[in-house]
């Protein structure tokens, strides 16, 4: 805007068109306007830039970048188009993140959730295990079909167990005492029972009841109640020297085992089930129960015919039942303390056989 003026003013005064004065206002009014013309233009290129900078500005947190909407030309409009299309791919990319991060409060949400449902479920496994066993729990925490068991009907061993002379026994202690017993009694012959993949159907008074082979074979659940019959009177020895040390009352255990057929299932009214077991074979494991000694054990034939050949058996044992025509064929197993004495006690026993006269009398069998 400048230039002009001047190189009009040389070209008026080197053709000598008009007089110096006319010359100068014309070229001072020229140089003017050519100034004046020329701040607009820098003004204008001033407004846009600086709303360019007002528009390209830190936008704040939480804030939205909005797109610029300038008139302009030239590289301004380019700046102008180029930032509206970066303000849109970091307005998409907010709302992926958005998104994103919906979904991953969802997630979290959902892992947490997944979490305290596994630990209640872990819970309720290790609740229920001390009741019926881990090989109950899972076959009932795997039901598919509604029902938490089905009612069937199977070859069971079924095991009880009783302090004998609890009632003389509990008459000289305390309630505390005798339930402070019971409780580190029972403790110790229930995981005994687990130990043997047993299934501890009931505790009433002192007296255990027990179910072996619900989950695997006759044989298998046979030799397994010998062996926790076994292991636990063993418990019971050491845990009642431990009371004797400390002054506490002592006692010994009966146990009676048989196996035969017997009912599965849940039993109860609507509000309150129990899972047990039903039959006659129950009755009979009872009543041999009653047969046992202080630390006896006293199996059915049937169990008796899956016993360990380290278990030698002597004659037979005859009980008559209520109710029953033909009496009832059992046999009495008494752990071996120490092995020194086995050959002894075995001569003795088989002599000891040899002079009986009566089925009627009771036989001891040794484990060795």
């Amino acid at each position: 805007m400048g230039v002009i003026p001047f190189l009009l003013a040389v070209y008026l005064v080197t053709n000598e068109i008009g007089a110096v004065s006319q010359l100068m206002i014309v070229g001072t009014a020229f140089i003017l306007f050519s100034m004046l013309l020329g701040f607009t233009f820098l003004r204008q290129s001033s407004d846009q830039l600086s709303r360019l900078v007002e528009g390209t500005s830190q936008v704040g947190p939480g804030e939205s970048l909005a797109p610029l909407r300038l008139k302009a030309g030239g590289e301004v409009a380019d700046i102008a188009e180029n930032f509206n299309s970066l303000v849109g791919q970091l307005n998409q990319a907010n709302r992926d993140v958005q998104d994103r991060s919906v979904k991953l409060q969802e997630f979290a949400k959902n892992l947490s959730d997944s979490y305290e449902l596994l630990e209640r479920d872990t819970r309720l496994r290790n609740h229920l295990s001390r009741y019926v066993g881990k090989d109950l729990v899972e076959k009932l925490v795997n039901s598919q079909d509604g029902r938490l068991l089905k009612d069937e009907r199977r070859i069971v061993t079924i095991m009880f167990a009783d302090i004998r002379y609890f009632t003389a026994i509990s008459e000289q202690m305390e309630p505390e005492e005798v339930l402070a017993m019971l409780n580190e009694y029972f403790s110790i012959m229930v995981e005994i029972v687990f130990k043997y993949d047993g299934m501890l159907d009931k505790l009433v008074g002192d007296q255990i009841m027990a179910v072996f082979g619900h989950t695997s074979s006759e044989a298998r659940g046979a030799k397994c109640a010998v062996r926790a019959a076994f292991e636990m009177n063993n418990a019971t020895a050491v845990l009642m020297r431990k009371r004797a040390k400390q002054g506490k009352p002592v006692f010994k255990i009966g146990i009676g085992i048989n196996t035969g057929t017997a009912i599965l299932g849940s039993v109860g009214s609507k509000h309150r089930k129990d899972y047990t077991v039903i039959g006659d074979t129950v009755n009979t494991g009872a009543r041999l129960e009653k047969e046992a000694g202080e630390r006896e054990v006293v199996v059915g034939e049937r169990t008796y015919k899956h016993l360990p050949q380290s278990i030698h058996v002597g004659s037979r044992q005859l009980v008559h039942m209520k109710n029953r025509t033909e009496p009832l064929i059992c046999y009495t197993l008494v752990a071996q303390r120490k092995s020194v004495t086995h050959q002894k006690k075995k001569r003795r026993v088989t002599s000891s056989a040899k002079a009986m006269s009566t089925p009627m009398l009771r036989e001891a069998v040794l484990l060795t």
